[in-house]
């Protein structure tokens, strides 16, 4: 059985959507070359510069909580090889959700309506690293559509020149919950970042509500901060 019929079997992965993101997106394009063989593990790999590439598993609880859209900007915090930035840029483009498409067929044809791409903004401090995943993610062209940008600066800062935000994914533990993320996130968001080793959902109902969830017991390596 494969690694993604596994996830879809053991109930990590449930969203249509997602689903056809992890079949579509190979998680060996985002791997060192001396590991690609490794890709089917479910465990996090080492990318250098003391990071991961993160369990399949948890990559895939994660964005089934975060809930991300067609159409949706998402901030994605410490993107390290790329592989989620992809996963969400393939999510929130049109390509991502055939539905959309399908559901407004005849509204745009009646009018200039655009089906909205979504854009995710991958935000990596270690430069390196930003290196290699935009690298990666230019495989599949996500970056010459302009759906992918990536930044290297400090990702607990959020990215003020590009909010607000749909959603915000956070791919390594926190410190703290740093308070750019709920400034920078739009009335009726979601963060999903880990805190210690628990991962946090976080929901966005006012401008000072917020409802959060913690699920714990998962580990990640510790968010970079300048």
């Amino acid at each position: 059985m494969s690694l993604i019929d596994s996830l879809i079997n053991e109930g990590w992965l449930k969203t249509p959507r997602i689903i056809e993101a992890f079949r579509k997106i190979k998680r060996a394009d985002f791997l060192p070359e001396d590991i690609k063989n490794l890709a089917e593990l479910n465990e996090a790999l080492p990318i250098g510069f003391g990071q991961t590439i993160s369990q399949p598993l948890v990559v895939a609880f994660m964005i089934e909580e975060l809930k991300p859209e067609s159409g949706d900007k998402i901030l994605d915090v410490g993107s390290g090889s790329g592989w989620t930035s992809a996963l969400l840029a393939y999510i929130v483009s049109q390509k991502g959700n055939p539905k959309f498409e399908i559901r407004n067929h005849k509204q745009i044809q009646n009018s200039k309506l655009k089906i909205p791409n979504g854009k995710v903004i991958a935000v990596e401090v270690i430069p390196e690293l930003k290196e290699f995943g935009e690298k990666n993610v230019a495989k599949y062209n996500f970056i010459k559509k302009g759906i992918v940008e990536f930044i290297c600066a400090d990702g607990s800062k959020g990215y003020e020149k590009e909010a607000p935000f749909d959603k915000i994914l956070v791919s390594a533990a926190a410190r703290e919950f740093y308070p750019a993320w709920k400034e920078q996130l739009k009335i009726g968001g979601r963060i999903v970042v880990p805190i210690g080793s628990s991962i946090w959902v976080i929901h966005k109902k006012s401008e000072r509500e917020f409802i959060e969830r913690e699920y714990p017991g998962f580990a990640f390596v510790p968010l970079i901060t300048k």
